[in-house]
């Protein structure tokens, strides 16, 4: 990330691109209907420390006076469709931050040319650093350590870890790596349907890419969660029962039929308007 004499860069505009992992799958829910989600959460970090800096004598017309935010992320959306549908909107909005994740939908799919998902990837990182912002970027947390079945999909996760790490050589990009944090392997900070984040993985992850920026940390965000006792084994069959009835099942019906979970749905904040948390 660029700054001067070691001072974390002020930001005053913000815009998040990606699927549903950034607009914020099983967070919290707004009272709009929409889900909070890490990148709103960083929103509001960003929002107030843009307000402390501001001079005291100097009337706020917002609390947030200022700071503008956009969230262009849909879920559901594979690497090709983040690069054609969000990220030439993202450029020409013009903001100082840009958050950019993309690229596990289609890992999770059968046949996967994860060569073009990194032409993508790295096509769409490229576009937006274009513009002056400071772009960052994720590594995958590892599903081996938390969902059965999921061995196939980890040659391709680390080698877009190792992708996105090469692009980070570039100082205006920094890398969020989820893949070395192990507090990821706990349940409890992912949704029943275990591929979205649970209000606390959110929590983590908004954490995790103030650090990236060069923040200081306000908590330990790879910190593992206080023990509990396991489930019991007629407790996680219920489990799994309930995940293949409720998410699994629609999950693959979607895929056969060729439809997406978000199919025609537009983006949250589609405007880098001034942010009202």
């Amino acid at each position: 990330m660029e700054n001067t004499e070691n001072t974390p860069t002020a930001f005053r505009s913000y815009v998040a691109v990606g699927d549903s992992f950034t607009e914020g799958m099983c967070d919290d829910l707004l009272p709009d209907g929409h889900y909070r989600g890490w990148a709103d959460r960083l929103a509001a970090r960003l929002a107030a420390e843009h307000l402390a800096a501001q001079p005291a004598a100097q009337p706020a017309a917002h609390p947030a006076d200022g700071f503008r935010y956009a969230n262009l992320a849909v879920r559901g959306k594979l690497i090709g469709q983040i690069h054609d549908e969000q990220v030439e909107r993202a450029a020409g909005l013009g903001a100082e931050l840009v958050t950019l994740a993309g690229g596990l939908n289609d890992v999770l799919r059968p046949r996967c040319d994860i060569a073009r998902v990194e032409e993508l990837l790295g096509s769409a990182a490229t576009r937006l650093r274009a513009t002056g912002a400071t772009v960052v970027m994720f590594s995958s947390t590892d599903p081996t350590r938390r969902m059965a079945g999921s061995a196939r999909l980890l040659p391709a996760i680390l080698r877009m870890r190792d992708f996105v790490q090469e692009l980070a050589q570039d100082p205006g990009i920094a890398v969020v790596d989820l893949y070395s944090a192990p507090c990821f392997d706990d349940r409890r900070l992912w949704a029943e349907d275990r591929l979205h984040l649970s209000p606390e993985g959110h929590r983590r992850v908004a954490e995790a890419v103030l650090e990236s920026l060069g923040r200081t940390a306000g908590f330990d965000w790879r910190a593992p969660l206080p023990a509990v006792a396991p489930p019991t084994r007629a407790e996680k069959l219920a489990a799994d029962a309930r995940w293949v009835r409720t998410h699994l099942g629609p999950w693959i019906g979607r895929r056969l039929t060729g439809r997406s979970s978000g199919d025609g749905r537009a983006p949250k904040r589609a405007e880098l308007a001034p942010y009202e948390g």
